[in-house]
């Protein structure tokens, strides 16, 4: 199969529970277990996922994460061939700046670096970060950012003026080489001509396959009528064994662990969420944790406390590999997948499951 698999980096910290630790949780309870996001920690992830063979990891952005620029950087050095996609927020870097840190990390890295784009988050988790615009205006933002940034990139200077930026004379020493491929999701109006006119990659988080076959479909057309191709990325979580019995045990054992309490209190949370991308992951289970399987071997469950990606693949290694199968033959190249904890999951998913996918090239 001709598809590309990153690992993530759990910057808020690790356990086998997806209660409390996890990235943009709901509920910050620390689960027993818990392992804190130490460099040596991630080091060891990021090295687990080097010699697995994963193209590279996603280095998230958020309140409760280490920073990601930060953490890659400490990490290109524990590693040899991985590849870091690092997310950050266009609002809360300049653009110029943003070219540059790219740059530089590009050079010292030789080429392992690849951006991820957020807009935002909702309007309380940007404003903690001094962010006060509304989410149309973020899109809106995050396109004249990319413009300056891009061309900053390839032309030896550069002027702008527009709503939300004004630069001149912006420049690099060097531009990066190669240039990072730019990763963006985004699921409401105003996030699609941004995919359609910008993204290397588009970004989607996992729906069941024709819900998000659909959706890809729009930023495919607008990309075609911009005269350009984008590739299609969906982030999805993993809990394979080598029976679908075993997985679904792991799946439950992780159900059992959240409270109603916890349930209500998350799910009334992201339902507010000025997000589309969360509000169609929060509708997908609506708090009813009797209709988690919301596709064969697509579980939500996930999404029932966590805030972003909220499902998962849940199966044997036959039956995981059989979904991404199907996703790929939608149109979808790129997998970006995470499970708990996630250096014990990178081998469950990388030795089960990728040979099974190799067979099927």
């Amino acid at each position: 199969m001709s598809a590309r698999f990153f690992w993530f980096l759990p910057t808020t910290g690790d356990s086998r529970s997806i209660v409390g630790g996890s990235h943009a949780s709901a509920n910050r309870d620390i689960p027993s277990g818990y392992r804190a996001p130490s460099r040596r920690y991630l080091a060891e992830v990021a090295r687990a996922a080097d010699r697995l063979g994963f193209e590279g990891v996603l280095t998230p952005t958020g309140t409760w994460c280490e920073d990601a620029w930060l953490t890659s950087a400490a990490l290109l050095a524990e590693t040899e061939r991985l590849k870091f996609l690092v997310a950050f927020r266009p609002g809360l870097v300049p653009p110029t700046l943003a070219a540059q840190q790219t740059a530089t990390l590009q050079r010292f890295s030789e080429g392992r670096v690849l951006l991820n784009v957020v807009s935002g988050s909702d309007d309380a988790e940007q404003r903690r970060f001094g962010d006060f615009l509304g989410h149309d205006d973020r899109y809106g933002r995050t396109a004249e950012f990319l413009k300056i940034v891009t061309s900053v990139w390839t032309q030896e200077s550069v002027n702008f003026t527009g709503k939300y930026y004004t630069v001149e004379d912006a420049r690099v020493s060097a531009p990066p080489n190669p240039l990072p491929e730019i990763y963006f999701g985004g699921s409401s109006g105003p996030a699609l001509p941004i995919a359609a006119e910008y993204a290397d990659v588009y970004l989607t988080w996992g729906e069941p396959p024709q819900a998000a076959a659909a959706k890809i479909e729009k930023v495919r057309a607008g990309a075609a009528a911009r005269g350009r191709k984008v590739r299609f990325g969906i982030r999805l979580h993993t809990i394979t064994r080598d029976t679908s019995a075993a997985a679904w045990a792991v799946a439950n054992e992780m159900l059992a662990e959240i409270s109603d309490e916890q349930i209500v209190k998350a799910t009334a949370l992201h339902a507010k969420s000025e997000s589309e991308g969360q509000r169609r992951m929060t509708a997908l289970h609506g708090g009813q944790v009797d209709k988690l399987e919301i596709y064969p071997n697509l579980w939500a469950g996930v999404g029932l406390v966590r805030g972003g990606a909220g499902t998962a693949l849940v199966g044997s290694h036959q039956e995981v590999a059989n979904l991404i199968s199907e996703y790929h033959s939608l149109g979808f190249d790129e997998f970006i997948l995470s499970g708990y904890p996630h250096l014990e999951e990178a081998y469950w998913f990388a030795e089960g499951v990728l040979p099974l996918l190799a067979k099927a090239e």
